[in-house]
């Protein structure tokens, strides 16, 4: 066989594997499970960092404010240097809109070797356990929840035994760039760290979705959260390898009920999402960026690529091979883009959709050679850590 030929057929095995292998990833199957409601429900303390979110609050603070919790839960919304008046916003809100008691507090900029998220949290924990709560939500500021979000998790943890529930919040899928980046970016996600695996009990596969966990405070104590996490960027697993190290039970999964409603309305929005955080998950590691891109494309290029090659030289065998690698490509994004609710017809678009990422994780080194790191909110972390070890 050619040479075209023989990157076809790799590429068909891997995509097997994937398939078969890789904890059944490309299902979406994992979501809260029912529980019975507890004979006693936990208090919980609501912590939320907020920086520059003024345009977020609105829609999602009266969310929470709004929680229908049987037992006692308050909110800690922690005004993480804010200059377009977030603190201001949260309480005016918090008396126009009533419902769960809310603190704002403003800790001032982070110490040196902290993230800013991560500085907030700490504060936000920090007061929260002065009031001694069982469970801390640890929500983001573009996170909206139903009326029975906070019930649906607490009865969940409870009931399972778990130390840490986290659910990936839907997010928004309402422009072009949306529909084509948004759904790829979460299967990625899940392709990385298998919702299964996460969830078996014993597992080494750990993660967590960051903009809705719900933790255990003992467990939190216990991992020495988030001081053991003070660097991290990628914030929501290793939040979740600490609490895993310290003997404490995960579940991930995907959110019916909590959703994300900051817009990514240009490429360029989506584009910075992905670049700031790509290469400090490769460990800012140049042979782990080499070894992804050449997988990404393999994986995801070369189908479409042998393909086209099979058909124009007439190399039937790499066409073949090509062409079936690329459609149980699309079979896999098909459930991910049900539970988007988007056209089917998008699955054979994800070969481009794995381009962009490619190029957003090649980016994402670049700008940390330039002594640029992970840029959020106009800080930069040079070079910060993608999950400490201790």
């Amino acid at each position: 066989m050619s040479a075209v030929a023989w990157i076809a057929v790799g590429s068909l095995v891997a995509w097997v594997w994937l398939l078969l292998g890789q904890g059944f990833f490309w299902r979406t199957d994992q979501r809260l499970p029912s529980r019975a409601a507890p004979a006693r429900w936990p208090s919980v303390a609501v912590v939320v960092p907020a920086r520059d979110e003024a345009d977020m609050l609105p829609v999602s603070l009266p969310s929470l404010l709004a929680q229908d919790y049987p037992g006692h839960a308050e909110i800690f919304l922690v005004d993480d240097c804010s200059k377009d008046g977030t603190g201001d916003l949260a309480r005016e809100l918090s008396v126009r809109c009533a419902g769960l008691p809310v603190t704002v507090v403003s800790p001032g900029e982070p110490e040196p070797g902290w993230t800013g998220k991560l500085w907030a949290v700490r504060h936000g924990i920090a007061l929260a356990r002065s009031r001694d709560p069982e469970y801390l939500l640890l929500t983001d500021a573009d996170i909206a929840h139903e009326p029975d979000s906070l019930r649906e998790l607490v009865a969940a943890a409870v009931s399972g035994g778990f130390d840490l529930v986290s659910q990936m919040a839907r997010l928004r899928v309402e422009s072009v760039w949306e529909r084509l980046v948004v759904p790829a970016f979460v299967y990625f996600f899940s392709q990385l760290y298998p919702f299964r695996w996460v969830n078996r009990a014993g597992t080494r596969t750990a993660a967590a979705a960051g903009g809705c966990v719900l933790l255990r405070t003992e467990a939190a104590v216990r991992a020495r959260v988030p001081e053991s996490i003070r660097q991290a960027v990628i914030d929501d697993v290793s939040l979740a390898r600490a609490v895993q190290r310290s003997g404490g039970r995960i579940w991930l999964g995907l959110a019916e009920r909590v959703d994300s409603v900051r817009p990514y309305p240009c490429l360029a929005d989506l584009w910075r999402m992905v670049s700031r955080s790509a290469y400090a998950q490769l460990r800012h590691n140049p042979l782990v960026l080499l070894g992804t891109v050449l997988g990404l494309a393999l994986v995801y290029l070369a189908p479409p690529v042998t393909l086209a090659a099979g058909l124009l030289g007439g190399a039937p065998a790499a066409a073949w091979a090509g062409g079936a690698a690329w459609a149980v490509m699309a079979g896999t994004y098909m459930p991910m883009l049900g539970y988007y609710r988007q056209s089917l017809w998008l699955a054979p678009l994800l070969p481009f959709t794995a381009l962009l990422y490619l190029l957003m994780t090649v980016d994402s080194a670049v700008q940390h050679y330039r002594g640029r790191g992970a840029a959020w909110k106009g800080r930069t972390y040079a070079r910060p850590e993608a999950a400490p070890d201790q």
